[in-house]
């Protein structure tokens, strides 16, 4: 079901500022600084404490905003490699014992999660493909099954926002593919730059994305469209998915970060409704990790049947990210 013209009010278009940028009752709506670590900051509160570097993954803190944002960081391919997915777990952890330690839950100092990335134009494109045809040349099922689980243990609860009292969002600034559009789907909101891509391209090498896509798409838009996103390997615009229901804003390009802050400034009053309302979500229409690891074994069925020819094709893929890697790696 498609918006309405009327619904276009809902995109975020800095030109359309004309009498200046918007001012924000948020002190630090601003380009967060990635060197600001607790050490940096004299008057620190202890829930400062959950700014972390992991690696290639990484928390910082805007307590004025109450934000929480979560950079990917990744070392090599944008993707989500074994090591990345260990650093997320570690930062779930980390997040979830300092909610723990706090007295009254209505004061933990985070109202709103953003989940984003560091690569300028890839948000993340998705699974280790390397590893993925290495381990099925091995016929290593158990290899499979690890990582896949691995993959969605983290994606269960950020469906279910690590059961804080918060709104979760994905900043998407450029490629989102495969796991990397999965991963977005699973929180409660999705923001988007507008030359943002998004897409699951499994289909490509004979296989469909097992890592939550079919959960996530068919409650929100239903199952005859998810299957048809999932079996078409269409790559599609933020403008597209903005008029399906699956996008929340859209804008300008550079302009992500601000459209955050002006999505919480808009609905930071209504706060709670808003909240409860996801959570309500949640409970008529809930994800279960059961459902995911049932589907991520569909998912490792299919992938060991793959045969020499499909695996070509996934490694061809993995080498044209590696290219475009390295051409943005020279631009930049």
């Amino acid at each position: 079901m498609g918006r309405s013209d009327k619904g276009a009010v809902a995109l975020f278009d800095t030109r359309q500022e004309a009498a200046g940028p918007r001012r924000h009752p948020f002190p630090s709506a601003r380009p967060i600084d990635a060197a600001r670590t607790i050490d940096s900051i004299s008057d620190a509160s202890p829930w400062e404490s959950l700014d972390a570097d992991f690696g290639e993954f990484e928390l910082v803190c805007d307590m004025p905003a109450r934000v929480l944002w979560q950079y990917m960081k990744p070392v090599g391919r944008p993707s989500f490699t074994v090591g990345m997915l260990d650093d997320i777990a570690a930062a779930q952890r980390r997040v979830t014992d300092a909610f723990a330690a706090c007295p009254d839950p209505a004061d933990f100092p985070v109202r709103y999660t953003v989940f984003a990335s560091r690569i300028p134009g890839i948000f993340n494109l998705g699974g280790d493909l390397p590893l993925f045809a290495e381990l099925i040349r091995q016929k290593d099922r158990e290899g499979l099954r690890r990582y896949a689980y691995a993959c969605v243990e983290p994606q269960y609860r950020r469906a279910t926002n690590l059961n804080l009292p918060a709104i979760s969002i994905s900043l998407v600034q450029g490629d989102a593919l495969g796991g990397g559009f999965e991963c977005a789907l699973a929180d409660d909101v999705i923001i988007a730059e507008r030359s943002a891509k998004f897409g699951l391209p499994e289909i490509l090498f004979n296989l469909f994305p097992g890592m939550g896509a079919y959960s996530f798409l068919s409650r929100k838009v239903g199952a005859v469209q998810a299957e048809s996103m999932i079996l078409s390997g269409r790559i599609y615009s933020a403008e597209e998915l903005y008029e399906i229901g699956l996008v929340e804003m859209v804008a300008d390009d550079g302009a992500g970060q601000e459209a955050v802050y002006d999505f919480i400034e808009r609905h930071d009053r209504g706060f709670g409704a808003r909240q409860a309302v996801y959570r309500a979500r949640r409970v008529v229409s809930p994800v279960e990790l059961e459902e995911l690891r049932a589907v991520t074994d569909l998912w490792v069925d299919t992938a060991v049947g793959l045969d020499p020819a499909d695996l070509r094709k996934m490694e061809r893929l993995a080498a044209a990210q590696d290219r475009r890697l390295a051409s943005r790696a020279k631009s930049g």
